[in-house]
């Protein structure tokens, strides 16, 4: 006996995963996991935050700037949140690149795009997405 699909399930892509799929889908694993990596140290940050301040006040001579506990948690907290942002905008677009969804291929572009900017490791994910997202199989694959 088959179950119907659901009426509210677009239908799978037609035709096998391109070669260079892999391209979107394993750069955004790895930045995946970096992130929840870091989402994981993020509470241990706390006592780093004043001794970085100190160092960015010696090299550049400005007066030695120190935050309360108060901007430290608030501090803290904002990194939290932006971080699980990412880390769901991650994962729903390699979800979504998986799926074949259009809105997935344009999201892997512009996260390539900004990774560029992340020296070294960054700029060669960047690099690998950006070819995977022009690829003609892949384009054709993430049409709807």
């Amino acid at each position: 006996m088959t179950h119907p699909s659901a009426p509210n399930s677009s239908p799978q892509p037609t035709g096998p995963k391109p070669k260079r799929l892999s391209f979107l889908t394993v750069p955004l694993l790895i930045s995946l996991i970096y992130n929840a990596i870091s989402l994981l140290t993020l509470p241990f940050s706390t006592g780093t935050i004043n001794d970085l301040l100190a160092q960015f006040s010696a090299q550049s001579r400005m007066p030695p700037m120190q935050l309360t506990p108060e901007q430290i948690t608030l501090t803290l907290w904002l990194s939290f949140f932006i971080t699980v942002g990412i880390v769901l905008l991650l994962y729903f677009t390699r979800r979504a690149v998986l799926e074949g969804r259009a809105w997935g291929r344009g999201a892997s572009i512009v996260i390539a795009v900004l990774s560029l900017l992340l020296i070294p490791f960054g700029t060669i994910l960047g690099v690998v997405m950006l070819i995977g997202a022009f690829d003609r199989e892949v384009q054709a694959y993430t049409r709807r």
